[in-house]
């Protein structure tokens, strides 16, 4: 399986029909497909050879998708780039997988000089804004016009397709491998575990597209040839017109999505009677919000979805029929609901051994979906996919009917507002602070991210050190979302015999009386 062949189907069958709406471009998949085509052919003239990176800076739009096809088609490897890390970042994820060929559009175009400055890797730039091409960039556009298309590259299920970046325990983002077999299969065992009308569905994509949710969910609209709406960021006005004025029928949202779009002051001005499936995922959701917004759109089914980036991404689903009313409803909906087709799920011990039903370990799987590795790091890439399993890092455990129920987070990681943050990365950002004497990052509950990242410091004797400058400081350093929103200090941290930090004991306080360690 390969993720292109979507798009001859699409050619074939439905050419004329509406692929893509993005502001004031409608797409069918005939137009969308020869776009997708020539833009192979242009990677290609820039320089791109097989399995070389070619890296995308931008808001969601249909250029965006084109990106990924395209890239794809012309037989290279996507980087899509977290859009809310800062230059130092993105310039370490080009550099670390040499991704050469950059796509820009308006909102980022001004950072390339900088991005120039810092990254060694680097070369050429395109700019798929609407505005003049700037100076030392080559414009999308005119590429596409000026270049003719060229047949499908051949792949293999198990060729590299997508090299995405997730946070890293040891301070450095891991490019996380993904291939042409594992996106497909993963997609079509997502779409199997949660059935949608096709014949009448429409989607639309709010979930960022650098993201492995917002990837999924293209590449699960084409397999399915489901016209997709694209919205260029999250912003509750944009989705609720959307919704109303394309009459859409399914969206993906991550919780803190929901809880904006159903609080928003207008939320009930719009008709929303078509939208006939809402999945969430990411983080998990907040039982009083869940029951919130089932209340704010009682026509519209829900699910649940439960997996990583390095699982392409779905590995368990909680569809809809679980969140019907009934005895049991209340139970299920705390779980992330039962492995997907191709997966196999177990919790562990710290040996591997596979524990009883009822018993908290580590979740594992495995299947086709796993990912082939991280990008340049043998030995991360060993301890995460030892015994042929992917170690999650989340503390779960599965019922005797199969259910996975998320409990608490083995590895040292904060999901705020959807995004991953290693503690590492914000503690090497802290440890940089002359006054800093030790730092410990944990995740704490919070109403709107569903956890906040939150830093305890010790103080160097007879130095001063404020709240706001470490939040400031933070900022310079790393992705805005990764930093602190509070900042409390202390005399000292909980030290093992050992030696070691017992974040544990940090953290206990903040969670007492709630049923998962995990917002």
């Amino acid at each position: 399986m390969y993720l292109t062949q979507s798009l001859h189907k699409g050619r074939r069958e439905k050419g004329e029909a509406t692929a893509i709406v993005s502001g004031a471009h409608r797409l069918g998949f005939g137009e969308f497909t020869d776009r997708v085509a020539r833009l192979g052919a242009a990677l290609q003239q820039l320089g791109m050879a097989r399995g070389d990176r070619v890296g995308m800076m931008s808001l969601n739009s249909h250029r965006f998708v084109e990106y990924f096809f395209g890239t794809w088609w012309g037989g290279g490897v996507v980087n899509p780039v977290n859009i809310r890390w800062n230059p130092k970042e993105v310039a370490y994820s080009l550099d670390d997988c040499d991704t050469r060929i950059l796509l820009v559009d308006d909102l980022f175009a001004p950072l390339v000089g900088e991005l120039r400055r810092l990254s060694t890797s680097l070369r050429t730039v395109v700019y798929c804004g609407e505005r003049e091409v700037p100076e030392g960039m080559v414009g999308y556009e005119a590429l596409l016009a000026g270049t003719a298309a060229i047949d499908d590259a051949p792949h293999t299920g198990d060729e590299l397709a997508a090299v995405m970046y997730t946070g890293g325990t040891t301070g450095r983002p891991k490019g996380v491998m993904l291939s042409h077999g594992s996106l497909c299969i993963n997609a079509l065992a997502t779409v199997a575990a949660l059935p949608r009308d096709g014949h009448e569905a429409v989607s639309i994509v709010a979930a960022p597209m650098f993201h492995v949710a917002g990837c999924g969910i293209a590449i699960q609209n084409m397999l399915r040839l489901v016209p997709m709406h694209v919205v260029p960021m999250f912003d509750e006005l944009a989705v609720l017109d959307t919704l109303q004025q394309a009459r859409v029928t399914e969206m993906f949202l991550v919780p803190t999505m929901i809880k904006r779009v159903i609080e928003h002051p207008r939320f009930g001005e719009f008709d929303l009677s078509r939208l006939k499936l809402l999945f969430y995922g990411a983080a998990p959701i907040d039982a009083a919000l869940l029951d919130q917004a089932m209340r704010a759109l009682p026509a519209t089914a829900f699910a649940q979805v439960y997996g990583m980036t390095e699982l392409s991404p779905v590995v368990t689903a909680l569809p809809p029929r679980c969140h019907l009313p009934g005895p049991d409803r209340d139970r299920l909906l705390r779980s992330a609901g039962t492995p997907i087709a191709i997966a196999e799920v177990r919790i562990v011990d710290g040996e591997d051994r596979e524990l009883p039903a009822g018993q908290v370990g580590e979740i594992v799987a495995r299947g086709p979906m796993v990912m082939q590795g991280y990008w340049n790091k043998p030995a991360e890439t060993e301890a995460a996919l030892r015994g042929g399993w992917m170690h999650t890092g989340d503390g779960g455990y599965m019922d005797a009917q199969g259910f996975v129920f998320v409990v608490d987070r083995m590895k040292d990681m904060i999901v705020s507002g959807g995004e991953n943050v290693y503690s590492a990365e914000v503690e090497n950002a802290i440890a940089q602070l002359p006054q800093v004497l030790m730092s410990a990052v944990i995740g704490v509950p919070d109403d709107q991210w569903g956890e906040r990242v939150h830093a305890v410091i010790v103080r160097r004797e007879g130095m001063a050190l404020e709240a706001e400058a470490v939040i400031a400081h933070c900022r310079a350093q790393i992705a805005s979302y990764k930093c602190p929103r509070s900042v409390e200090f202390r005399d000292a941290l909980p030290l093992s015999a050992a030696g070691k930090l017992q974040k544990f004991q940090l953290r206990d306080p903040y969670w007492a009386g709630k049923q998962r360690r995990v917002g």
